[in-house]
């Protein structure tokens, strides 16, 4: 053996203990994404509750993505519940369509939106399942440049998307299922309009 190959040998296992020295870290160790995401994730936090729709908008009072006051926008807001009881209150679709991106992972046992069509200051939830959404481009919604109000009521929801401003511009009633995927459509343009607006609003308050 020459000089040069014992001079490598020794180098490698110098190099060798040395790493068997160090302990392995935890987070070299294999792990599944969605582990990684319960334990560091940005949604790791959600508040856990059995009974979410008791005292509601006292629990969730704001939107955990935008900050909005839900019981300011009952008639769109959102509350989700997933099997291992956490829960996401958004004042939104656009937000709950941010919510359920960002917990791929936990499967939604409920979600409800507010009632568009009943009566008083603040909506009663209802079953995304048995709500009739209507998308309505002629008027802004929230978070949006669409309107998406859901209705319990199908007549309301159809008498709503047939009125003739809405009729004009094409307005339609569909379920949760279309009206999530019009949300994600349409998210890049509503993220758009919403930081500019967010930016002109910072400004604003800064010289005040």
């Amino acid at each position: 053996m020459t000089i040069i190959d014992r001079r490598g040998l020794v180098a490698g296992a110098a190099l060798a203990s040395l790493f068997a020295a160090v302990p392995a870290r935890a987070e070299d160790k294999p792990m599944a994404p969605w582990v990684w995401t319960d334990k560091h994730g940005l949604i790791k936090d959600l508040p856990k509750d059995e009974n979410p729709l008791t005292d509601e908008l006292k629990k969730f009072p704001r939107c955990r993505y935008c900050g909005m006051e839900r019981a300011k926008f009952s008639h769109t807001r959102h509350l989700i519940h997933y099997e291992d009881n956490s829960v996401d209150g958004t004042c939104s679709l656009h937000c709950a369509a941010i919510g359920l991106s960002l917990n791929m992972d936990k499967g939604p046992k409920a979600i409800w939106v507010g009632d568009a069509g009943a009566d008083g200051a603040v909506k009663p939830l209802i079953a995304v399942e048995k709500a009739f959404y209507v998308i309505d481009p002629s008027k802004p919604g929230t978070m949006t440049r669409v309107s998406n109000a859901a209705f319990a009521d199908e007549a309301k929801a159809k008498a709503a998307a047939a009125q003739e401003a809405s009729a004009k511009a094409g307005a339609e009633v569909t379920n949760f299922d279309g009206a999530l995927r019009k949300a994600y459509l349409a998210m890049a343009d509503d993220t758009i309009m919403l930081r500019k607006r967010r930016s002109e609003m910072r400004q604003k308050m800064g010289k005040m």
